[in-house]
Formats: structure tokens, sequence, C-alpha cells
């Protein structure tokens, strides 16, 4: 049942006051902000109350609007909770708003006069509006069905609307005879790669000469690479994020090497490789493929936590072609130090990093491939593959693969070294 319209305020209206400046007047003085005008004094400015420059806002933003009900009490928290850093006021026909950054309080109706007249900001909407505006996707009905016509008078977009549709079909024809961009080579750029790098079209097989293979003590040589990466001046932007680099664990000369794709959350903050949900379920599956973990060495192809944070929860982001390429000498340095008997790559990313090109995982994986340094490596998925899989017998199916693969992996490398 419709709500009864609320019954009419008088408000007087002093006419040699501009209509804006007096409901902006009237807010701050609902908001305390202003004294009431003392009686007889018709005609003079209203004075600020004295208040701490801290409770006085530096600008305050007025909205219009004409709903069809009587939303606004009810919906005032949702302005609040999502522009609690603003001063506002809202003002409708039958009801106002206004936020002081403490609390929402309500005054008379308003008039569209009432409030002030446009500002920049609204042009800068517009032209933002025009220019994301696509006329090939033109849907007038979809557009009246999200927000009615009778609502656009209160929208600075609306005004757009009949010019951007009316050269609808000449942009799209001009379009047609554009014909279609052709799609970029990769999907991600290399944006942190020094710029005599950023035309190579894939990752660089060679070593960078500044980082040779090391060949002494075992220890020594890890904690030199962990060292080298750290002084770089160059490492990827997104790396400031990152707790510390997560370098590999494991013995000298194992009978295999894994090479997985990034740290995790929880790789991050332990610095150590494959300790969080895929490290686990990886550590259980060679438990089940009988290889000792003592004869395994892991580590990651880049080495540092990349993620995108939201909230309170940090958002894994895939490595792209860039962070492959930057990471890669470190790698290759790294897998001269151990010197596996079998590489083993865990993912699309590892199998790039190893092998220098993008290549299909589930066309490789099983097989017994050589790098371009001649070393055998062995493709197979990652672990997190498996905790993605949302059926329970699929995601049991290729748990079973996946342990297949890790004893035919060790198999393999046993074979190796006894030839």
């Amino acid at each position: 049942m419709p709500l009864p319209p609320p019954p009419p305020v008088n408000v007087p209206r002093d006419p040699a006051r501009p209509r804006n400046a007096r409901s902006v007047a009237l807010a701050l003085r609902d908001l305390g902000v202003l004294e009431e005008e003392e009686p007889g004094a018709a005609g003079k400015e209203a004075v600020a109350a004295p208040m701490a420059p801290s409770a006085l806002p530096d600008s305050r933003f007025v909205a219009w609007f004409e709903p069809e009900h009587h939303v606004l009490r009810a919906e005032a928290g949702f302005f609040m909770r999502r522009f609690a850093s603003l001063r506002w006021s809202i003002l409708t026909p039958g009801l106002s708003a206004h936020w002081d950054g403490g609390a929402v309080r309500f005054g008379p109706g308003a008039r569209r006069a009432d409030a002030p007249a446009e500002d920049a900001a609204e042009g800068l909407w517009r032209a933002y509006f025009a220019s994301i505006f696509n006329p090939a996707r033109l849907k007038p009905d979809a557009m009246r069905a999200e927000m009615p016509k009778k609502y656009w008078r209160n929208l600075p977009e609306a005004r757009e609307i009949p010019r951007l549709m009316a050269e609808a079909p000449k942009r799209v024809a001009e379009m047609v005879t554009r014909g279609a961009t052709p799609a970029a080579e990769r999907r991600q750029r290399a944006v942190h790669l020094p710029a005599h790098l950023r035309g190579v079209p894939d990752v660089q097989p060679v070593m960078a000469a500044d980082l040779p293979t090391e060949n002494g003590d075992f220890a020594e040589a890890q904690a030199a690479l962990r060292r080298d990466l750290l002084a770089r001046n160059d490492l990827p932007p997104w790396v400031a994020h990152a707790t510390q680099p997560v370098m590999g664990e494991g013995p000298r000369h194992p009978l295999l090497m894994f090479v997985g794709e990034q740290p995790g959350d929880e790789e991050d903050i332990a610095g150590r490789p494959f300790v969080g949900p895929a490290g686990r379920l990886w550590n259980k599956a060679l438990e089940e493929a009988g290889v000792p973990r003592g004869e395994a060495y892991v580590t990651n192809a880049v080495k540092h936590f990349k993620f995108k944070p939201t909230g309170k929860r940090r958002l894994h982001q895939s490595p792209d072609a860039g962070d492959i390429t930057f990471y890669r000498p470190f790698l290759q340095r790294e897998i001269g130090i151990v010197q596996p008997r079998l590489i083993v790559t865990l993912g699309a990313t590892a199998l790039r990093a190893v092998t220098g090109r993008a290549m299909p995982v589930t066309k490789m994986r099983g097989s017994l491939l050589r790098d371009p340094e001649g070393r055998p490596f062995y493709p197979t998925v990652h672990p997190s593959y498996l905790l993605r899989i949302p059926d329970p017998a699929g995601k049991a199916r290729e748990y079973d693969r996946f342990v297949e693969d890790l004893g035919q992996a060790a198999a393999t490398a046993r074979g190796m070294a006894a030839g």
C-alpha cells in the first residue's frame, strides 16, 4: 500500500537570497552548523556557530532526486555507509537527509531549484559516459528497464542519450568499415621489463650473464642466489607487497626437482615453499607415490607472492610472461646448483619457465622431454588444479592420476640413474 504524502512544510523564503544558497544554509542549520535566525532578522545572513575545525566539512555534496515512494529515510543508511568520508545532503520533494560525518539528520522537503547549479564534475561525468557508450550494443528497452525514463531528468548523463542514440547507426557502420582490431599476441604485457626487452616476443632462453652457475658449497650457493635476488633494483613493482622471497628447499643432487608456479599466501608468510593447501596435497601425493621427501627438491618459477589485496584476504594472481622472464635466470641458476636427475614441472608457469616458451600442459603431461640446455624434465599438472575441481569423483580421479605421474617420474629418474 503506497505511503501517504508527508504533510506540507511551509518554509519562509527570502527573495533576496539565491535559492541554492538558501537550501545549503537550511541543510547546515539542520546539522547545527548554523544558528537559527533571530526573530525579526529576515533578510540577514545566518551566522556560523563556533565549532572545532575538524567538525566542519571542507565541502558538501548536494543531490536532488524525485523518488516515486518515500524511500529516503529507509535508504539513507546505504549512503551513510557508502559515502561515510564525505559531507552530503540529499534533497527530495518530501524529505531531506544530511550527513555530517557522525549521524544522518532529516529535514523538510525541498525543490529542484533549491539544489546548487551544475558543477564541473557533471560535465566530466557526461564526457566519461559518452566515452564508454558502445553504439554496437545499444539496447534502448534494456536502458529503460534499468532506469525508467521518468527518472532521466535527474541524471546529468541523460541529456547525452538522445544524441548518442541518434549517432549509433553511423558509428556502427564506421566500426564495420574499419574492421576488427587484431588481437594482441599475449594476454598480459611485461610492463616491468627493461625497455630493451619489451619487444622480445617470449621468454628469454639464455641465462643472464650476471648470474653464473654456482659450483661451490651448496648452502652458500643457495644463500648467494637469495642475496642476488634481493639486491636487484629492477624487481617487478608488485614485489613491494610481498613479505619475502621464497627460495627452494631440499637436498643437492635429488632424485626429483619439482618446479611450481609461485609462493602462495602461507608460503609468503612462512618463507618456505609448498606449505599451503596445494603443498600439503603435493606432500600427500608424493608419499603415496613412494617418493621419500628427502629425495625431492621443491622450488617455484617465480620467487615472490603476486596477489591482489581484497579486504583481509590476498587474492592470488597468476604470473604473466614478463614475471616468468624476469625470474627465469634465477631458476636456471638454481637448477645448476641443485643438479637433479629429473625436473618435474608442475603447471603451465613452471613448464614455460623451464622450456622458455608457452606449451600446453595437457598435451605434454607424462612425457619425458628435454629443456633447451638438454636437461630432462617431466611435465604434469599443479596440485592447485586438483583443489579447484568441484566434482568429488572427478577430483578423486585426477588425484590418482597425479599420484601416478609422480610415481612414473620417480621410476624414470631411477632408470636414468641406473643407466
